[in-house]
């Protein structure tokens, strides 16, 4: 089944952005959410790396101590991820959503991902994480592997919520592109929106053409859809066009249309993930 909604929450400043933004999504398409709070891998140096410098009576007492801290440490994460998620839960019960799991892991982010998503029809994740350095925009590190690993959709959540009307469809002509495409024209979550198809670039026969096909699908779907050429640089345009047009969401493929799948997400979908202040829908 992947009629389930998989929404990642670490207590930084994005996670009751996420609530919204699944609960959101969940009421348009009458999915079911579990929240995932996951406790990574300690990183600190542990008590048995410290014996080789340590004479023996107080390295026996000091390990002695160390591990009693790491059993306090694990104990006060685990408590922390339980309020983490039960705070979630009841803030999106409190939208009217009733199906809510929680789940508390431990391990790799991604690893928990590439478990659960095959059950899954969206993953839902902050822009930046507990972590990340907001004074420079820094993405969250686990936002960008988790992009690369994912293939379902990738919702980013933007830091407040607020309704989607207007949606914007980055159009490249690409695999992904024509697969967001689609993804807007059929899925519910996007019924009633007003659609803007956009691609960046000189204009052309063959541009022309796709863009022609893209906005007869969405208009085949329901929806009131526009198509525009603009020119110039993706990550310029893109951008300024959010702004300009009151868009509420942006809709763009991972990749673009030619870059070989690759370690590195597109630099124009890194670009915009960065700087864009509404939510972006990731496509594979």
């Amino acid at each position: 089944m992947s009629d389930k909604i998989l929404a990642l929450i670490d207590g930084s400043a994005y996670s009751e952005s996420v609530c919204h933004h699944a609960a959101w999504i969940a009421q348009r398409t009458d999915a079911a959410i579990e929240l995932y709070h996951v406790l990574g891998r300690r990183e600190a140096q542990s008590a048995g790396d410290l014996s080789g410098a340590i004479k023996l009576g107080a390295r026996s007492r000091l390990l002695e101590q160390l591990s009693t801290l790491d059993e306090q440490r694990a104990k006060l994460a685990q408590a922390q991820g339980r309020a983490i998620l039960e705070d979630a839960k009841a803030l999106i019960e409190a939208q009217g959503i009733s199906d809510v799991a929680t789940r508390l892991r431990h391990g790799d982010i991604v690893e928990t991902i590439a478990e659960k998503e095959a059950e899954a029809q969206m993953i839902v994740i902050g822009k930046r994480g507990e972590a990340a350095d907001f004074a420079k925009l820094h993405l969250g590190s686990n936002l960008e592997r988790i992009i690369r690993a994912c293939h379902k959709p990738v919702f980013v959540a933007s830091r407040a919520f607020r309704p989607v009307h207007r949606v914007l469809i980055a159009f490249d002509g690409g695999v992904s592109a024509m697969k967001a495409v689609d993804y807007v024209a059929r899925d519910p979550l996007f019924s009633d929106c007003e659609v803007i198809v956009l691609t960046v670039g000189t204009p052309s026969d063959t541009l022309r053409r796709g863009l022609e096909d893209a906005r007869a699908t969405l208009t085949a779907g329901g929806h009131d859809a526009q198509a525009r050429i603009v020119e110039g640089q993706p990550e310029t345009v893109l951008g300024e066009f959010v702004k300009t047009e009151n868009m509420d969401m942006l809709v763009m493929g991972a990749y673009g249309h030619s870059r070989i799948r690759s370690l590195v997400i597109g630099s124009t979908t890194s670009e915009m993930i960065r700087t864009c202040l509404v939510p972006v829908l990731l496509m594979r």
